[in-house]
């Protein structure tokens, strides 16, 4: 499997750390920002002055009336809103100088479109709500490992993404406070998504990029059928066999980056998840001839890569992972 890897230059690896030390710290500062969004003010009301706690979206909530603990609540909402954005403000603009130099250094592999959608589903708060399933994870391992995977196990033209149906509240929550659907998420990605009328669990962009919306079998109580917002335009998710065993198998988070230099977080199977299914459709009969080589080939190289990189750094499903060696 050797034969399809290229390692990272040291200067290369070097460059991707900084760039996801930065990005990590990025993504935790704006969420922090979230817990503080809108503001507080001071209002009178019949004579009596009430701290209020306004929303983003302008609702409001009294906190209580005026008083030495009001006005500490108050002094630190404001100085922790002051902190956070200015660290989101620091970092971003340290993270534009990433960009350029993850160009300079030529680390982007991922398809920009791919990067970008992460990218949206982290500022929507669904991220954790999805899996990247199928090749785009191989994005994940590299990354992970320091190396380039030869283009003929990455060729592909759509993306598969695991909708989780235990987070569906949260989710359904969080396309309500953003008064969207999931493709209006999508489009801001790209303008050009819509929903394929003959395949309503597929969005396709105008350069014939799909991305297609995937579900475990409905049981405990899953909705089903399952369209991902009451919107009558939006995307419905399809079941398919192994998306009970996906979900309850252990995950895999890394950075990956894009053509353009942009950066994002993809989650995704443990490398081992990803092998045990890759295998088990390789050796399906009902798999397309074409694609069982590719499962196989997929397969290997990432059995590899676990085997070479990532066994010593990362645990195995269910193993405690204070018995690794460092």
């Amino acid at each position: 499997m050797k034969q399809h890897l290229i390692e990272l230059s040291e200067n290369q690896s070097r460059q991707y750390l900084d760039a996801e030390a930065l990005l990590r710290a990025s993504i935790q500062a704006k969420r922090e920002a979230l817990e503080v969004r809108g503001s507080m003010i001071w209002r009178e009301m019949r004579g009596v002055r009430y701290l209020i706690r306004t929303s983003a979206t302008g609702a409001q909530k009294t906190i209580g009336v005026d008083s030495p603990e009001m006005q500490a609540i108050y002094a630190r909402f404001m100085e922790r809103k002051q902190a956070t954005e200015t660290r989101v403000k620091t970092l971003s603009l340290r993270l534009t100088e990433q960009r350029k130099l993850n160009r300079v250094y030529r680390l982007g592999r991922t398809p920009n479109v791919v990067v970008r959608i992460l990218q949206e589903f982290e500022r929507a708060g669904i991220a954790d709500q999805f899996l990247t399933v199928g090749t785009h994870a191989l994005y994940a391992y590299e990354s992970a490992c320091g190396v380039m995977v030869g283009t003929e196990a990455l060729a592909t033209r759509d993306i598969d993404l695991l909708f989780d149906t235990r987070k569906s509240v949260a989710f359904l929550s969080a396309m309500k406070q953003l008064d969207t659907s999931l493709i209006g998420v999508l489009r801001k990605a790209d303008r050009t998504f819509h929903v394929r009328r003959d395949q309503l669990q597929t969005a396709i962009n105008d350069e014939g990029f799909e991305v297609d919306l995937i579900r475990r079998d409905a049981s405990y109580g899953d909705p089903h059928p399952l369209r991902m917002t009451p919107d009558e335009g939006d995307l419905w998710a399809v079941q398919v066999s192994s998306g009970e065993k996906m979900l309850s198998s252990a995950k895999f988070e890394q950075m990956v980056v894009a053509t353009s230099g942009d950066m994002a977080m993809m989650h995704t199977l443990h490398p081992l998840a990803f092998v045990s299914v890759k295998t088990r459709l390789a050796n399906s009969p009902d798999r397309e001839p074409l694609k069982r080589g590719k499962d196989l080939l997929q397969a290997q190289i990432v059995s590899y890569l676990w085997d070479d990189f990532l066994r010593l750094r990362y645990p195995e499903p269910g193993m405690d992972s204070s018995k690794l060696r460092l």
